[in-house]
């Protein structure tokens, strides 16, 4: 299936500080697409930070995809039944995300979003954005990542010095990774260099 066919979800979690980045690959993905469907973490629609307020992430999210935000269980749940979606993004993906995914955990509208859209055998597509990627994290990721239908957008460490397990996912990827998730191929590669690797140092 072509991207520009698909109905795609569009769900994002914490790590705020990727937020910006986020909703940039979202603003380049969003005219690529039949349609986009906006799912927001609860904690995410309603907490302000020092990247922004709750309210303004939603005005954005509906105003980039033309869609109102889903953020609850309940609105998320038509999903499988329904057959709304040809591919779920989520972006970013937490470490605590990662656990409940792997774990089977469905409490909120993120994980509902992947339970229902799973029911139903379609790709999921994983922006991982966490301290402890390189750590307890890892095992998650690395559970769902050899389960059928989960696809990762390619990452590096952020601050290999600062915070050597810390790791975040290159949002500019998104629409590729996302066009090769419908293809049921993984975007290769993977693992990328960090900016001091790219700098030799």
């Amino acid at each position: 299936m072509k991207l520009k066919e698909a109905r795609v979800g569009f769900a994002m979690c914490g790590s705020y500080c990727t937020h910006r980045q986020t909703l940039d690959a979202l603003r380049t993905l969003a005219p690529q697409c039949g349609s986009v469907i906006p799912i927001l973490a609860e904690d995410s629609g309603a907490q302000d930070t020092r990247f922004g307020t709750g309210v303004h992430l939603r005005e954005q999210l509906e105003q980039i995809t033309g869609n109102a935000v889903r953020d609850s269980i309940v609105a998320a749940e038509p999903i499988g039944p329904k057959k709304q979606l040809d591919l779920l993004i989520i972006a970013p993906c937490t470490g605590n995300t990662l656990g409940k995914l792997a774990a089977g955990i469905t409490d909120t509208a993120v994980t509902m979003a992947a339970k229902a859209h799973l029911r139903n055998s379609g790709p999921v597509l994983l922006a991982p954005s966490t301290n402890d990627g390189l750590s307890v994290s890892l095992r998650n990721l690395g559970e769902l990542l050899s389960r059928k239908g989960y696809f990762c957008v390619p990452f590096s460490q952020d601050d290999p010095v600062g915070k050597p397990n810390s790791i975040v996912s290159h949002m500019d990827l998104i629409p590729r990774a996302a066009q090769a998730a419908l293809d049921g191929a993984q975007l290769q590669p993977v693992l990328l260099a960090s900016e001091l690797e790219k700098k030799g140092l």
